[in-house]
């Protein structure tokens, strides 16, 4: 009798036990390897699934190489990644899976993280458009917490921003992944992802209207320069002004096909910048104030090539905190010759 499947969040970061060979004879995953998400991508495109014989007793060394927020991360996306190829091939939404199986990895990843931790966990490892659909999940429900959104809500939204993007899977793959820059034909077909992922979403049942809409107004901004209708302030609803903010920023602070990231802390500016413009300023002001918040204590180097600790956030200008370097504290909300470069 088979042995069953086991929790993938019980194989990442455990030792194997023995050599794992192809149908054809070629060895795959050599014994003593630490499992991680690239061998468990490989393992199923074989059709090899790991049980319990195959994985060694708890073995300390091995299990603190990747941390706990990385391993339930890694396990959200590669749920997301056979459910949303189930989408590419059927255009129907296995609800029921993705609830079952990813929004409580998700909420669960979202709720107990260090944002530090979390926003690390979330960087793509080559496999961006999967990872960025569980990221702006984790955030928008981030979001919806600090908005103090009724449990309903915040279920609602949060399997929203999951599903934002899922239109994607009806673009040609050569599009998605290409590396340089698209032409103005290829990028008018990208953009109908907002309208394709709508319709999918519209007749899905146990996805309610709001929801949909995610998906057609996540790339709407609050001062008419988004598509695909130009709508303006109040006119987007809270979940799709929440999503926007969190898909923004996951996607900034990730490295791409055709990009490296921004260093994290130039995004948040960049978000201020945009809060009175494309993003919602409350929304947006209350994500850098979080944020910033969450890392007091948090060592910093400054553009200045000093390095120091930051001791307080000011509450109406929480992207110039202040800083204490040695016995010295540098006011950066007055000093705007200085500026953070990067949290260490």
């Amino acid at each position: 009798m088979a042995q069953p499947d086991v929790d993938i969040r019980h194989t990442i970061g455990k030792r194997i036990n023995r050599d794992i060979f192809s149908d054809r004879g070629v060895l795959l995953i050599p014994e003593s390897s630490i499992i991680n998400l690239g061998h468990l991508r490989m393992l199923r495109q074989h059709g090899i699934t790991l049980t319990s014989r195959d994985l060694s007793p708890d073995d300390p060394q091995a299990t603190t190489s990747i941390s706990p927020h990385e391993i339930m991360i890694d396990e959200a996306v590669l749920q997301a990644e056979q459910l949303f190829d189930e989408v590419r091939e059927t255009q129907k939404i296995p609800l029921a899976d993705i609830r079952n199986n990813v929004i409580p990895i998700l909420q669960e990843a979202a709720q107990s993280a260090h944002w530090l931790d979390l926003v690390s966990s979330l960087q793509a490892k080559g496999d961006y458009t999967y990872r960025h659909h569980i990221a702006v999940g984790a955030i928008a429900n981030i979001l919806g917490t600090w908005l103090e959104l009724d449990r309903q809500e915040l279920l609602q939204l949060t399997t929203a921003a999951l599903l934002h993007d899922v239109g994607k899977m009806l673009i040609p793959e050569h599009i998605l992944n290409k590396p340089g820059k698209l032409t103005d034909e290829e990028y008018a077909q990208m953009k109908r992802h907002t309208v394709l992922g709508y319709e999918i979403l519209r007749i899905t049942v146990g996805i309610n209207h709001r929801q949909a809409l995610v998906a057609l107004h996540h790339h709407e901004r609050m001062d008419g320069s988004g598509y695909p209708f130009g709508l303006t302030g109040d006119k987007i609803d809270l979940f799709s002004r929440i999503v926007a903010v969190a898909d923004v920023f996951h996607a900034m602070t990730s490295a791409r096909i055709y990009r490296n990231p921004s260093p994290f802390y130039e995004v948040l500016y960049q978000m201020e910048r945009d809060t009175f413009g494309p993003l919602d300023p409350v929304i947006t002001r209350l994500f850098i104030e979080k944020i910033m918040s969450g890392l007091i204590g948090h060592s910093v180097l400054l553009t200045d090539g000093s390095e120091g600790t930051i001791v307080m956030i000011h509450r109406h200008d929480p992207i110039h905190p202040l800083v204490q370097r040695e016995n010295q504290f540098l006011d950066l909300s007055k000093d705007l010759s200085t500026h953070i470069k990067q949290i260490l």
